[in-house]
């Protein structure tokens, strides 16, 4: 898929929304993702989506915080399958991203998206809109108002027990 496609995607999803978009060097990894964020003065968390793959074909995504770490049993819960991560070639591929900067929210209803609630933790968050020399910035408030306009399948995993 065109990184275009995905960035013009990102945009209409939030056209009536408020929030922040910036233009810096390409990100693909958290050092620059730091070095950009005490450049510009983000207020947020860093987003990590991870693109995932089933052995019967399938695959989903998952956005966490950057510090989030996959939990294949709740992924097996609200999927009903063990996943593994995606290879880079893989993954570009099948969604057309770069990797270390990987859009959750794409405009396809084959891949649904799993959402990490520790993400709603957070009062904003960023994540690339496909190209990686932007960045979207977004109140977790506004969200779930992204997340109903997505034509896929939408799941929060539960919560981690303590």
């Amino acid at each position: 898929m065109p990184l275009d496609t995905i960035h013009d995607f990102n945009c209409r999803l939030l056209a009536e929304l408020p929030h922040q978009r910036y233009e810096h060097e390409p990100i693909l990894d958290y050092a620059t993702d730091e070095r950009v964020r005490a450049r510009l003065g983000w207020q947020a968390v860093f987003s990590k989506t991870l693109f995932l793959k089933f052995k019967d074909g399938r695959f989903a995504l998952l956005l966490t915080h950057q510090g989030g770490r996959l939990d294949n049993k709740a992924v097996k819960a609200a999927l009903g399958a063990k996943p593994s991560i995606c290879t880079a070639d893989e993954m570009q591929a099948e969604i057309g991203c770069l990797p270390g900067a990987v859009c959750p929210f794409l405009p396809r209803a084959d891949i649904p998206l799993l959402v990490d609630p520790q993400l709603m933790e957070h009062h904003a968050f960023t994540w690339t809109p496909g190209h990686p020399e932007q960045t979207f910035l977004l109140e977790t408030a506004h969200l779930a108002q992204v997340l109903e306009q997505l034509p896929c399948l939408v799941s929060y995993l539960p919560a981690p027990s303590a």
